[in-house]
């Protein structure tokens, strides 16, 4: 494995460095105080997980019969966690908004689960899973969090065969695994195309036990639209009934959100229509810092965009690429042509000729830059859009040649028959087309080792938080973060706190809990009072089109700048010309919408601030302003090695930008290299 040398910057103005031009985001807002992780354990990495386990203190099994636990999410990481403390003795109300815990957009992952099991004996180990997870994420995550991650993991796998997951197996009956991108051995578990579904169903089977035990009361169709805080501490939620209307009040002495990630902000995603930041948002509003917003993933192999008609984005596994050969017509001349009347001579395999070391397999921000360059070139492939095109070709005829029309139903058959199904078009006999499409997000709350928030009382697991992916996450690695929290960290963390229990019981009459109510309450009145002209649907695309032009693939300072001035303007209308139908006593969708846009809104804004105050190239996050002669992104380590934790410091006030110093003990940090 291969570093990049230091490369100097082109005397080009535009690669000028970043002290040149002084702060990018002066004025958008106001610098806080440093912050640290106190939770943090110091010593040897391979020992602080288990020295913190150790010092976290316990609660005996009588006392936890006292303790309420709120979990807001029923994907892998919150089923997961409600699971265990419902095993542990705890009173756990889980709550989804979802027809069923089931439905959990976890479900949608498809191509696999890390862990560093060696079993293929090609030299992976706990240290390498960790290297290489840090590396992917540019050197932006935390040491101790990803040394967790990669440690926990061997413990996932046995955990979800003992529930019965049905992972793929070799000839002999061992579990098999798979490569997947950023990486050189193969770690990558997998149930064919649906992995995601497979272990969130062992999850849902582990939590609907607890719920027949009596430990775990199941709250579905409920959506939290307002944490309750009391004297500092997150002591409930308020949740509206999307069936009835009615807006309820859940007292706990905990709360735990495990809501995923806000790639919906983008409006084109290949998240679940329903995924969004309105849980986490409501949490930011009341003192707990977002950390690191603009670190949004890119994922490279989706289904291209036909047309303005559509309203999400189809993925296709990135398991894809061990085995398809990813390519574009060297010549513009033949962009029309049909694949396979196009000799091997005039393909250009672009990826395997960029990055011979990794080829198909680079990380997911490499590959969805070069496949965007290549069709920015003219070189693009499919229907025009817009006058553009926008695919490159996904080619299995090597790998059917080399294994047969079997061997490749084996791997990917029901991943082949959805892209037939949404296409029309026969991937056995023809390449698949792909381009990059917003996929997962790395931003998220900030927590701390022990995954609490900087609001006491909240904890955050899984893709809502911040702390394991640095800019950009590798593959397979959502499903063992979400498991691992679940499963393994959090049951060990919160304990510490609710140590502390029993506590000092909370009324609905509490002025806090009035509070949280009242707000939620006018806010929806407002929605449906306002009787504008325009739809939530053309404010959510709207903000899409923005973000996707000035906060997506590549940013710039003026084009962020540019994004700023058009969210403020499209939220000073929204909220004088929304228009909402129906009533509040209802289910009523377009509701529900407006409360998750108005939150996309106020994202969005703090996404482009995030992405203009760091002017540097890291991971997902690539500023025109900083690369190198050859177009690779260019971090900049002693200007931005730090977590941007940022504070909200009330409407119409700039956030408050708290900066954490990420330390590497364990390993250097280096430019990365996948050549």
């Amino acid at each position: 494995m291969t570093d990049m040398p230091d490369t100097t910057l082109t005397s080009d103005p535009s690669h000028d460095e970043p002290g040149d031009h002084g702060d990018d985001a002066a004025g958008y807002y106001t610098p806080g105080e440093p912050i640290v992780d106190t939770k943090a354990p110091k010593g040897p990495i391979d020992e602080r997980w288990q020295t913190r386990k150790f010092e976290a203190r316990l609660v005996n099994p009588s006392n936890r019969r006292k303790l309420d636990v709120i979990i807001v999410g029923t994907g892998l990481a919150g089923g997961a966690a409600a699971a265990t403390l419902g095993e542990a003795g705890y009173n756990v109300k889980s709550f989804c908004y979802q027809d069923s815990p089931r439905r959990a957009h976890s479900i949608a992952a498809q191509g696999g689960i890390n862990a560093a099991k060696n079993y293929k004996e090609d030299g992976d180990s706990v240290h390498r899973l960790f290297y290489d997870t840090v590396k992917g994420g540019d050197y932006r995550s935390r040491e101790s969090n990803v040394y967790r991650l990669a440690e926990v993991s061997t413990n996932i796998i046995d955990q979800c065969v003992a529930q019965g997951v049905p992972f793929a197996r070799e000839y002999g009956g061992l579990l098999d695994n798979r490569s997947f991108g950023g990486v050189q051995v193969s770690r990558t578990f997998y149930a064919r195309g649906q992995t995601g579904q497979q272990l969130l169903i062992g999850a849902y089977q582990a939590m609907e036990r607890q719920v027949a035990a009596g430990t775990v009361e199941q709250f579905t169709r409920h959506e939290m639209l307002e944490v309750i805080v009391v004297d500092g501490k997150a002591r409930g939620i308020i949740a509206r009934d999307l069936v009835t209307g009615e807006i309820e009040t859940h007292l706990a002495d905990v709360v735990v959100l495990a809501t995923g990630g806000y790639g919906n902000v983008f409006f084109l995603s290949t998240n679940a229509m329903g995924s969004n930041v309105t849980a986490a948002w409501r949490a930011h509003r009341k003192g707990a810092y977002m950390a690191n917003p603009c670190y949004t993933q890119i994922h490279p192999t989706c289904i291209p965009v036909t047309g303005t008609h559509q309203s999400k984005l189809t993925l296709m596994s990135e398991s894809l690429r061990n085995d398809g050969r990813i390519w574009v017509p060297k010549s513009k001349a033949d962009c029309e042509k049909d694949p396979r009347d196009i000799p091997e001579e005039d393909r250009d395999y672009y990826l395997e000729r960029i990055y011979p070391s990794f080829g198909n397999l680079v990380p997911r921000d490499i590959a969805s830059r070069a496949a965007k360059n290549v069709c920015d070139e003219g070189r693009g492939v499919g229907p025009a859009v817009d006058g553009v095109r926008r695919g490159v070709y996904l080619d299995f005829s090597a790998a059917i040649e080399r294994l047969g029309v079997d061997g490749i139903e084996e791997k990917y058959d029901n991943l082949f028959d959805m892209y037939a199904r949404i296409t029309g078009e026969n991937p056995y006999e023809t390449p698949m087309r792909i381009y990059p499409a917003v996929h997962y997000v790395m931003g998220g709350l900030w927590v701390d080792y022990d995954l609490q928030s900087s609001i006491e009382g909240l904890f955050v697991t899984g893709e809502a938080n911040f702390s394991d992916h640095g800019a950009n996450r590798l593959g397979a690695s959502a499903l063992m973060q979400g498991l691992a929290d679940g499963y393994f960290v959090l049951p060990h963390t919160i304990r510490d706190y609710l140590a502390d229990g029993p506590f000092a019981k909370v009324d609905e009459s509490h002025p806090a809990v009035v509070e949280a109510k009242k707000q939620v309450q006018d806010r929806v009145d407002h929605f449906l009072n306002t009787k504008g002209t325009r739809s939530v649907d053309s404010y959510h695309r709207e903000l899409g089109n923005i973000m996707w032009e000035y906060c997506g693939m590549e940013r710039t300072e003026d084009g962020l700048k540019k994004a700023i001035d058009l969210i403020r303007t499209l939220k000073e209308d929204f909220w004088r010309n929304v228009k909402v139908l129906g009533t509040a006593e209802s289910l009523n969708q377009s509701l529900e919408r407006a409360g998750r846009v108005a939150d996309f809104i106020e994202l969005g804004e703090l996404m482009c601030i995030d992405a203009l105050n760091r002017r540097e190239s890291c991971g997902g996050h690539f500023r025109g302003e900083s690369q190198t002669e050859d177009g690779e992104a260019l971090r900049h380590d002693d200007q931005f090695a730090y977590v941007a934790a940022w504070e909200f410091a009330g409407d119409g006030e700039p956030p408050v930008l708290h900066k954490e110093d990420l330390v590497y003990t364990a390993i250097e940090m280096k430019q990365r290299s996948y050549k």
